[in-house]
């Protein structure tokens, strides 16, 4: 099976700064990856690199085997590269359904059709996205990655600030995405609890290095070694794992 992504000394930053250095990943097609780590670690740095919004110092982007320009969202977003920033980034101005208008392709769903998966936004379809509530817009935010109809779906701290209730909601999303579309997703995270139960694999990213990649199932019953891998107290991984293919 070719790797939906892969990832080779994959080197970024933002400006000359350097925010994460030497990332090899390996991912098959719906894989769901967490990437957990300390503020400043380099997460989000490295999804806008992935999604092309920021160029690669060095290291390669590949996606199902076809390697990407550096720094070219609107090719990776042709590629299938979604993102769902931190911020949202929603047309505030616009209505839910017009929101879910702008980002479709040819041969997205309809709009209508994304209100399967997020009956709440029904009774919001004509209201401003600016109006939403915040758990609203993450989930219009969602519809609007979703009806891209993503091969890669990247997601920057999906939960923040949000309900348990809709943080339920949009981690079961994340899990039906990838188990019936096949979907790739990368998830950082800052709830590691619920990031390991949802997701295949886990990535510790720390001063921009990953210093632990491993199965959840494996990770769950390493507590001590997680918080260390966390906190700094772990040397960059030597295993070998971070850079290989692994199983769901």
């Amino acid at each position: 099976m070719t790797a939906r992504l892969e990832c080779k000394n994959l080197t970024g930053g933002r400006g000359p700064a350097t925010a994460f250095r030497d990332i090899n990943l390996n991912l098959d097609p719906g894989t769901i990856l967490a990437i957990l780590g300390p503020n400043g670690a380099g997460k989000s740095t490295l999804l806008l690199t992935l999604a092309g919004l920021l160029p690669a110092h060095h290291g390669t982007i590949t996606i199902d085997g076809k390697p990407q320009p550096n720094g070219n969202a609107t090719t990776a977003n042709r590629a299938g590269i979604i993102l769902v920033p931190d911020n949202r980034s929603l047309f505030t101005t616009l209505t839910v359904q017009e929101n879910l208008d702008v980002a479709r392709n040819r041969n997205s769903p309809t709009p209508q059709q994304l209100l399967n998966t997020f009956p709440a936004l029904q009774k919001r379809w004509h209201l401003r996205a600016g109006d939403l509530s915040g758990g609203e817009q993450q989930m219009l935010a969602m519809a609007r990655a979703l009806i891209q109809q993503p091969k890669l779906l990247l997601i920057d701290e999906m939960t923040m600030g949000l309900a348990p209730r809709i943080v339920e909601t949009l981690f079961d999303t994340v899990h039906q995405t990838a188990t019936n579309h096949n979907t790739t997703i990368i998830l950082v995270e800052q709830h590691i609890n619920l990031a390991l139960n949802i997701a295949h694999q886990a990535a510790i990213l720390n001063r921009g290095t990953i210093v632990l990649h491993d199965q959840t199932h494996q990770l769950h019953n390493q507590t001590k070694q997680l918080e260390h891998a966390y906190f700094g107290h772990t040397q960059p991984s030597t295993t070998g794992r971070a850079g290989t293919r692994q199983g769901r």
